[in-house]
């Protein structure tokens, strides 16, 4: 039921106000849904109820799991005085941004613009028709240095909106002029024959990450420091296929992988990664849990492995992480019906109270407690647990910060089960159940790949059963679009965005490529189909095809496109990946140019910040390394099987992959991948490999050892 909350003078008893957020499904607004805010959903009716009552609307902006958005709700959204004032003079509107990352974008650009700054909870003030005029994040209930209270906030806001109206409807539209002005820097044009992608573009991106890597703990910049995947998958890449850059790309690489994987960012009990870290050294995480971030990091220390590793992060320690991130993902998001939740929140309530990351603490006494005084004393010290909690005095996480010794290794392995049984009791953070397409794409592409780099077949059964889910739930085959969201295995929302078209198609070609059944390759080339037709208009891309008029309105009434990685990578990186990735598979001429006028974005990037182009710089690595096409061909049987596993454990940039169906060991026919057609066993009917760079094959081979030299010939020839 609504919450109308008693009759008293100073609230607006404008008739339809009330707080509707109870029936909506996402657990976002439903956090907000007892609070005695008049919350209403992003919509075109709350901005006509703010049209009507000539008021302006407050937009806050935030997500489930996020720490700081809980706070500001308990002290400002929950209070009865502070929602009395702010119901009078505005219109609020709640947005869980995960569902509407249109209306985070445009927004964040917006409070950047205003206030400097970024991140959730977001607080926006907006005109009637969506143009923003004031902004900022976080605002505490009592002044602070450099921070006004929000009753501050809203007390100016509502005055200088009766005062000077005119001033403010003037600003708003130049803040409008301006970001529609910045949009024309990242236009990209996709008909046009593309700019030649310079190699060195690429080297240089290499040695300017280089300048801002913390060579100590890993990973770049200082705190608070996130888990670098994209720019990591670039560096990966790199180091297979470039000479000049290989040694640093690899070093880099390799330090923040150990750095994350040995410290408090990854749960060194259960598995998975935190959404970032407090300190610059890892050792104080962030805890809320997300399903992108750890859907990334599974294939980046997938890809680890596959490169062979190094000294500084073996190989068999990259595994054993890409297995525990798996496993927690699973265990932890997995939904009946095989899509996989948002994410875990960073709070754990605990006598109604929430206290952050308090599921994951330990202190000496709580190890005692658990395993005994001599193992409690020894895993207290080789995991960084002390008198004084890191974090609270609820204490510290659980993190070695550095490899551990063969015996240190044994005694965790002995006692992790025990420990992890014990937290196990404890009350757990709360779970967004909500299934974001996008996200469960990069799932797709993480589980296939790792299951076949680690031999763990239940990994690329799991990403099937996610594959069908988006299949099922999510898309709609008769009209082409792919919905955003679902709830309880309903699609509802908006139409998905570009990320969520190119992630999903990314997913399935890999997922394709893992397992050769046509069903994956043919959904993602419709995927790929369906992301043209919605997203490219006049000869541009765009990151969302107009769900909102207000959003459409704030960014000055263009269309926008985003070339920056975030959490993700860009819409339009991803989707210049997976076209790269079609253009392979198919022969599309048309599609590889769209893929070259996408990266027409990197020279500025490159160089100036790369760490913000990292998928469109593993693209780039990809399309100079060809990317190389390779058909597997012939009959089922241990060696095609051999050459198979081959290719899915090359490091080769973007290879691609496809292999015959047990059923269609015979020359294909029409209804055959492209890359497959008049592909066939050798003249003894055993099954052989055909390698193709830029147009040109070589000889099939049907060895492992050919495969092998050839993709290093072929590869290195980048």
């Amino acid at each position: 039921m609504p919450v109308q909350g008693p009759a008293d003078p100073r609230r607006n008893n404008w008739p339809g106000a009330a707080n509707v957020l109870g029936a909506e499904p996402s657990a976002y607004l439903r956090q907000h849904a007892d609070n005695p805010v008049f919350w209403r959903p992003f919509g075109d009716e709350a901005f006509a109820f703010a049209a009507a009552r000539d008021v302006p609307v407050f937009l806050s902006i935030g997500y489930a799991a996020c720490h700081w958005c809980h706070v500001m709700a308990h002290e400002s959204f929950e209070d009865q005085e502070t929602a009395d004032y702010l119901n009078a003079h505005f219109v609020p509107i709640k947005v869980d941004r995960e569902e509407r990352p249109d209306v985070d974008s445009v927004y964040m650009a917006a409070t950047q613009a205003i206030s400097g700054e970024g991140g959730w909870p977001m607080s926006v003030f907006l005109t009637p028709d969506g143009l923003a005029f004031h902004a900022g994040t976080y605002f505490p209930p009592a002044p602070m240095p450099g921070r006004p209270s929000f009753r501050n906030v809203l007390e100016a806001v509502h005055e200088a909106w009766i005062e000077r109206r005119e001033a403010v409807e003037q600003n708003a539209r130049g803040l409008a002029a301006n970001m529609a002005n910045a949009q024309l820097s990242s236009a990209v044009r996709l008909d046009g024959p593309p700019e030649e992608l310079d190699a060195r573009l690429l080297s240089d991106a290499v040695k300017i990450l280089a300048r801002s890597e913390d060579p100590d703990a890993g990973g770049f910049g200082g705190a608070p420091k996130f888990p670098p995947s994209a720019v990591l998958e670039f560096l990966i890449r790199n180091a297979a296929a470039a000479p000049e850059t290989a040694d640093a790309a690899r070093d880099m690489a390799a330090r923040a992988l150990a750095g994350m994987a040995r410290s408090a960012l990854c749960d060194q009990l259960d598995g998975g990664f935190a959404r970032y870290s407090v300190t610059a050294d890892w050792s104080v995480p962030h805890f809320e849990k997300m399903l992108y971030d750890n859907a990334q990091l599974l294939r980046v220390y997938a890809h680890w492995v596959r490169l062979g590793g190094n000294e500084v992060f073996p190989p068999e320690e990259a595994a054993e992480t890409a297995s525990m991130c798996a496993d927690w993902m699973l265990a932890s998001l997995g939904l009946p019906g095989g899509g996989l939740a948002s994410s875990l929140d960073a709070d754990t309530v605990v006598d109604g109270v929430h206290h952050e990351g308090a599921a994951y603490l330990w202190t000496p006494g709580a190890l005692r407690e658990v395993l005994g005084p001599d193992d409690a004393a020894a895993v207290a010290r080789m995991m960084n647990v002390g008198a004084h909690g890191t974090v609270s005095e609820l204490g510290s996480p659980l993190h070695p910060g550095r490899p551990l010794s063969a015996s240190e290794s044994r005694l965790w392995h002995r006692v992790r089960p025990s420990v992890l049984a014990a937290r196990d009791l404890r009350n757990q953070p709360a779970r967004d159940e909500k299934v974001v397409a996008g996200w469960n794409g990069l799932a797709i592409a993480g589980l296939a790949e790792a299951g076949a780099v680690l031999g763990r077949p239940d990994l690329v059964a799991a990403a099937g059963k996610v594959a069908a889910y988006l299949e099922n739930v999510h898309w709609n085959a008769e009209d082409g679009l792919l919905v955003r969201v679902s709830h309880d295995s309903k699609a509802r929302g908006i139409g998905g965005l570009l990320e969520d078209y190119a992630f999903c198609a990314e997913g399935l070609f890999s997922l394709y490529a893992v397992t050769g059944t046509k069903r994956w390759y043919r959904l993602a080339e419709q995927l790929i189909q369906a992301a043209e037709a919605h997203f490219v208009e006049d000869g541009h891309l765009a990151d969302s095809a107009g769900e909102s008029g207000q959003v459409f309105n704030a960014q000055g009434q263009r269309a926008a496109l985003d070339p920056f990685d975030n959490a993700t990578p860009s819409g339009a990186a991803g989707f210049a990946g997976a076209l790269l990735t079609y253009s392979a598979y198919s022969g599309s001429h048309a599609h590889r140019l769209m893929a070259g006028n996408i990266l027409g974005l990197l020279p500025p990037l490159a160089t100036r910040a790369p760490r913000v182009a990292g998928w469109l710089l593993a693209t780039a690595q990809a399309a100079l390394a060809g990317p190389v096409e390779a058909a597997v061909a012939g009959p089922g049987s241990r060696l095609r099987q051999e050459l198979h596993e081959a290719l899915l454990k090359s490091a080769s940039p973007g290879l691609v992959v496809a292999v015959q169906e047990d059923d269609a060991a015979s020359p294909a026919g029409d209804g055959e991948v492209p890359l497959l057609v008049h592909r066939a066993g050798g003249p003894d009917g055993s099954p052989q490999v055909y390698l193709c760079r830029d147009m040109v094959c070589e000889r099939p081979v049907g060895t492992v050892a050919e495969v092998h030299s050839m993709l290093a010939r072929m590869t290195s020839g980048a």
